[in-house]
């Protein structure tokens, strides 16, 4: 009997623990979403990005993405942000499609610029700036590394001048 409440003391204390541990990830994660006012942006493309990614400023959370939906007349991405009320931010600020590191999520990113005027709520970001395709970073650089185009003829050798 003995064995059996001791090891029902130290489920307990294990489960207890988990709690605890799942709380302090939760709390610290900054999972939440924030409300507040709503703003539009419209990117070429928003690769990575989705409903609930947290919205940035000097790397801080200002904001969540609500919604991302797709204009049928003009086939930009459109982006609907919720940013935080004490938030207020100029007309031309820029908003950019980063990443988390190498492998890392995508958020967005704001700079705010250096307007007198504030953007209001319900309003649009008009500069935004596209996520950059690591796919095609990495084929510039390769390209760039192997000197350009070859000659026509096949030779692999770049003519020498005479």
């Amino acid at each position: 009997m003995n064995r059996n409440l001791l090891e029902t003391v130290m489920g307990a204390v294990v489960i207890v623990v988990a709690v605890i541990f799942l709380v302090f990830a939760y709390h610290s994660a900054e999972i939440r979403s924030v409300s507040g006012y709503p703003l539009t942006a419209k990117f070429d493309h928003i690769d990575g990005v989705h409903e609930g990614a947290d919205v940035r400023m000097s790397g801080i959370k200002v904001g969540s993405i609500t919604s991302t939906t797709l204009d049928t007349k003009t086939f930009q991405a459109i982006v609907k942000l919720s940013i935080d009320n004490s938030i207020k931010l100029p007309v031309d600020t820029v908003a950019t499609v980063t990443q988390n590191g190498l492998l890392g999520d995508q958020y967005m990113s704001l700079v705010p610029g250096n307007s007198d005027k504030i953007v209001p709520s319900g309003g649009d970001l008009a500069y935004t700036q596209s996520a950059p395709s690591l796919m095609s970073l990495f084929g510039q650089a390769v390209f760039s590394m192997s000197g350009g185009a070859k000659p026509a003829d096949g030779s692999g050798a770049a003519p020498q001048p005479k």
